[in-house]
């Protein structure tokens, strides 16, 4: 345990902490019925804190985490988010898994070495992306998505972060924070009709402040690395 809080810095500890708190009073107030959305959200933040410092330790948690957010969105009709987590993300985390473990920097495991985006890689994403929202769309329309356009539109954001995340790119963090944004206004929507999804939608706010962070740290390694 000492030599785990030691791996990660003050701001590290105190942005996983605030989280982890976040969540519990969120839950405590607004559902304390359903577990498995606490189990999922704190397994969520946790990934992030790992993800951020380029820790492959961050995929294996979002492996798990795309499984329960998956049944979690079953309930409330969100078939987007249902089938983008679980057959897109987390097949993605798995690659991404695959991605990092082969490339460590300086054979740290612990941290995966960054990589600058290139000019192949960002047409690749655009088409794809573009191939993928409609495909969805159609998918999504067939089932009768709740809130379909922004269900639509999480598809978007969630394939170019793990594209991104895939191809180690900093850049992935950025498109998480907007698919985050994306599912703020999913779950505000949702905690309409039943208050208890509040606590989902406090979870992707701690998630936002998780992926910023991310982004930064990530640059930071950018930087230190190319050094």
């Amino acid at each position: 345990m000492k030599k785990l809080l030691s791996y990660f810095t003050k701001s590290e500890l105190a942005i996983w902490i605030f989280s982890m708190v976040f969540i519990i009073t969120s839950f405590l107030l607004f559902d304390r019925a359903n577990y498995l959305t606490l189990i999922a959200s704190l397994m969520g933040a946790t990934s992030l804190i790992f993800c951020a410092k380029g820790n492959p330790i961050g995929m294996i948690i979002m492996v798990f985490f795309c499984l329960f957010y998956g049944y979690i969105s079953w309930t409330f009709r969100y078939y987007g988010e249902l089938m983008t987590y679980v057959f897109m993300s987390l097949p993605m985390s798995v690659f991404s898994l695959v991605s990092w473990l082969k490339n460590p920097y300086k054979g740290n495991v612990s941290e995966v070495a960054v990589r600058k985006l290139r000019r192949n890689d960002i047409i690749s994403m655009i088409l794809l992306t573009i191939l993928v929202t409609t495909v969805f769309y159609f998918i999504l329309d067939y089932f009768d998505t709740a809130n379909l356009i922004p269900s639509t539109l999480s598809v978007s954001t969630s394939f170019f972060a793990v594209f991104l995340m895939y191809k180690r790119s900093p850049y992935y963090a950025l498109a998480y924070a907007a698919n985050d944004i994306v599912l703020i206004i999913l779950w505000i929507l949702a905690s309409i009709s039943d208050i208890s999804y509040i606590s989902v939608v406090i979870c992707f706010i701690t998630f936002l402040v998780n992926d910023i962070y991310g982004f930064i740290n990530w640059r930071r390694m950018q930087k230190k690395q190319g050094e």
